[in-house]
């Protein structure tokens, strides 16, 4: 497997603070790897070294095998996309993308050869000649990522390049991304606060948390089988319950929570008997009136509300003790009968749900 960016062991110290903390990760060439985590997670901070932007405390960071240390930001085979783009408003869009090799002393012919045949792998030809205030939020964005682009980049960083964007206008640019950087083939990391755009765009994934990646994985990897607590609450809607484990069966734990259910599910190696638990489950986990069915979770409900989303409908309801929950509704059964007030039936398969060791701080 080609890498083109290894991080190994990568440390970031500003005074007693630690923002990047011992991160080791390596991307393959033509992925796009992104790293997700809440703001003040370091995750800026590590793309800002891998840049040449930051200085590493300790570690390494190598570009296709070299390593980049004492190698200016201008020399590094990278470019960067920010957040606000940073286009010139008094260029037309020829000339934004064009700055870059002009800097570097190309020939006009060649100029005008590259910036015309990036224009058309970013689905814009015809509009070097137009003004960046005639372009759409979109094709602005398309803009700053052909500026990069053209300058043969063997990594593209992205820092949060959707945040400035609409709701509408960011759906539909993060199908645009990730169609781009199949197209192109370059190297994309990505960094997000937005569990959405990692998984709907990247090959893998890292979770960021306190300077550190608590896992590495494909988008399925990191939703399906979350190896920390913390990935688990963070990727994705999730149901919390906090409880003892009763006793261990195989894969399956029993774990008597705060409220009196008694719930049996998968859990991470390492859980003991006797141990404090938190219990994580989809709200597309839970079946509404489910069929009696061996070994499966069932318990009551009062619904409280009936969110209405398109094919991401839910449920807002409650326990007799106020725990609340979401559950998710299928859309190929009816549920008219459904509505605020009603009590029902709410049943989960063991292996749907999964448990860790709760030591008090997780997010």
């Amino acid at each position: 497997m080609d890498v083109d960016l290894a991080i190994t062991h990568l440390v970031k110290q500003f005074g007693t603070f630690l923002a990047v903390d011992d991160v080791s990760f390596e991307v393959p060439k033509g992925s796009f790897f992104s790293i997700l985590g809440p703001s003040g997670c370091g995750k800026t901070t590590l793309l800002r070294m891998i840049a040449g932007f930051e200085t590493q405390t300790s570690g390494t960071i190598a570009i296709s095998g070299r390593d980049m240390q004492g190698v200016a930001p201008n020399k590094r085979p990278v470019n960067l996309v920010f957040q606000h783009l940073a286009l010139f408003p008094m260029m037309d869009v020829a000339g934004n993308i064009a700055f870059g090799l002009k800097r570097r002393g190309l020939s006009s012919a060649e100029i005008r050869r590259r910036t015309d045949e990036i224009l058309e792998r970013v689905d814009l030809p015809g509009f070097g000649g137009k003004r960046v205030q005639q372009l759409s939020g979109g094709q602005r964005q398309r803009v700053a990522i052909a500026r990069c682009l053209v300058l043969e980049p063997t990594v593209l960083l992205l820092d949060e390049p959707l945040g400035a964007l609409d709701l509408k206008l960011r759906e539909q640019m993060k199908v645009e991304l990730k169609k781009l950087q199949a197209k192109i083939g370059t190297t994309f990391v990505y960094i997000t606060h937005d569990q959405s755009e990692a998984l709907v765009m990247s090959d893998r994934v890292a979770v960021m948390n306190k300077g550190r990646f608590e896992q590495v994985g494909t988008p399925r990897e990191l939703y399906s089988d979350p190896c920390t607590p913390f990935v688990a609450g963070f990727v994705g809607d999730t149901n919390r319950w906090l409880g003892e484990v009763r006793g261990l069966d195989g894969d399956v734990a029993e774990i008597r929570t705060t409220e009196g259910f008694v719930f049996r599910s998968r859990f991470r190696p390492g859980m003991t008997s006797g141990q404090q638990a938190m219990l994580f489950l989809r709200p597309e986990a839970m079946r509404i009136e489910p069929a009696p069915a061996p070994g499966l979770n069932r318990f009551p409900v009062t619904v409280k509300a009936v969110l209405f989303d398109g094919a991401n409908s839910r449920l807002l309801t409650i326990t007799a003790s106020g725990h609340e929950l979401l559950v998710a509704l299928p859309q190929n059964r009816s549920f008219d009968h459904i509505v605020p007030g009603a009590v029902i039936d709410i049943g989960w398969h063991p292996q749907s749900g999964i448990a860790f060791e709760h030591r008090g701080d997780e997010a």
